[in-house]
């Protein structure tokens, strides 16, 4: 009888690891070799986090970037479901992210771990130029940065204080 009541939180968000790799830290006695992992979740439905964790394994290392990336989930807002309301730029370190609303059925038009953030984000139809650095989580940070900065017509109406006729002209 209990199996019917599943963790809500188990299966709010899909996962996707973006990069494990390992990492070295130098001490007097040796190196010290532990693994970071870089994890992307998201529910297809306009919210989306990134996390990272490092940890002596990889399984825990997955396990902690899961939980940092459930903890930093932002909201997107999308036009019908399936877009972006305008074109945008993010930035995170050197790495830069171009995107831009593209019309129905055109697809995700991107590569790697932009991709993996907005597919798991639910945008359905969007181009976008990856610039400067090709860092995974610099590449995945900057798009999340550029999402974030899209305004809604609703955001953009309260700001200007007038309504969507008026700025549509």
């Amino acid at each position: 009888m209990q199996n019917k009541n599943v963790d809500p939180k188990q299966k709010e968000f899909e996962e996707l690891v973006i990069e494990v790799k390992s990492v070295v830290k130098v001490n007097k006695g040796g190196r010290q070799r532990r693994f970071s992992a870089t994890v992307v979740v998201g529910d297809r439905k306009g919210r989306v986090g990134l996390g990272i964790g490092k940890a002596n394994e990889v399984p825990d290392a997955i396990k902690k970037a899961i939980q940092s990336a459930t903890k930093h989930v932002v909201r997107i807002p999308l036009v019908d479901g399936r877009t972006i309301q305008h074109e945008v730029i993010g930035r995170s370190g050197a790495a830069k992210v171009f995107l831009k609303p593209a019309s129905e059925g055109t697809g995700v038009i991107a590569g790697g771990a932009v991709r993996s953030v907005l597919e798991l984000a639910g945008v359905r139809d969007i181009l976008s130029k990856s610039l400067g650095s090709r860092t995974k989580l610099n590449m995945a940070t900057a798009t999340i940065n550029a999402l974030t900065s899209v305004k809604s017509m609703e955001e953009v109406c309260r700001l200007r204080g007038k309504t969507e006729e008026e700025i549509l002209g």
